[in-house]
């Protein structure tokens, strides 16, 4: 039997109450999202490595032994007499590296296509689980019983800051904007002089069904906008933990039940 859901206005007031798809009833399956989410940041990987002649441009060889000294390769050269500066080996200074990168390493976590919808699938699903959604950190208001949130499409419409954050506030997800303004801290660990010197939480997503002026009016309140066409398991799972606190417009979530490879039927 399909689940039913309200369908709130701007001001939070119930107007109506729809079905949702199918694929909130997938199984929930972390062990796949957590796959499909460490696949999609590899993706973003650069394969890097080392110029192959790095450390070897000199004119350094090794003597061998029975000189009375280390067997390391020495400059030559009347600027490096030969029992001076040592050169090309690893432990020298300005010598090659021992293991360097390379190119050819594996950096791209692959998976499935099959896999990765069912990641999709269990993502979407767990949106509506609210146990999973505290679980994962969000503030969500006493006056939320079931999840997921679903509003009309004129939340698309929004173009400004205040009135976003007013009308987020009045569907329920005020607490949690705030954590989000309120958490931000500095990383403990070496992190802070890598250029990645903040921590943020990730706060309320929302779903439309085509991006409009709301993408920029959400976006200094800790707040994600995302179309439902490129809806990914890292944006309902972000740092493979799922449970996303998440806003569907009404047009998202019928665009959702037209993608048939989202029901498990589909997917084979």
């Amino acid at each position: 039997m399909a689940k039913t859901i309200q369908v709130l206005d701007l001001e939070g007031n119930t107007v109506r109450k729809i079905e949702l798809p199918e694929v909130f009833d997938a199984p929930p399956r972390p062990d796949v999202i957590q796959r499909a989410v460490l696949a999609s940041i590899s993706s973003r990987f650069h394969r890097h490595g080392v110029d192959p002649m790095a450390g070897k441009r000199n004119t350094a060889y090794s003597r061998g032994p029975g000189m009375h000294l280390a067997r390391v390769p020495r400059r030559r050269g009347s600027s490096y007499p030969e029992a001076s500066a040592g050169a090309f080996a690893p432990m020298t200074v300005g010598g090659r590296l021992a293991h360097p990168p390379l190119v050819e390493k594996r950096v791209r976590e692959l998976i499935n296509r099959k896999e990765r919808r069912l990641a999709l699938r269990s993502a979407i699903a767990l949106t509506s689980e609210l146990e999973a959604v505290k679980k994962r950190g969000h503030l969500v208001d006493a006056k939320i019983k079931a999840l997921p949130i679903v509003c009309v499409d004129d939340v698309e419409d929004i173009a400004l800051s205040r009135e976003a954050r007013l009308a987020l506030t009045k569907l329920g997800v005020g607490p949690d904007m705030t954590r989000v303004l309120n958490g931000k801290r500095v990383r403990s660990g070496a992190g802070k002089k890598r250029g990645r010197k903040y921590k943020t939480p990730r706060g309320p997503l929302i779903i439309v069904g085509k991006m409009g002026p709301i993408a920029k009016a959400a976006r200094n309140l800790g707040v994600d906008v995302v179309s439902v066409s490129n809806l990914g398991v890292e944006d309902l799972a972000p740092g493979t933990h799922p449970g996303r606190l998440a806003i569907w417009s009404e047009s998202a979530l019928n665009i959702l039940k037209t993608l048939n490879w989202l029901s498990p039927e589909g997917s084979q």
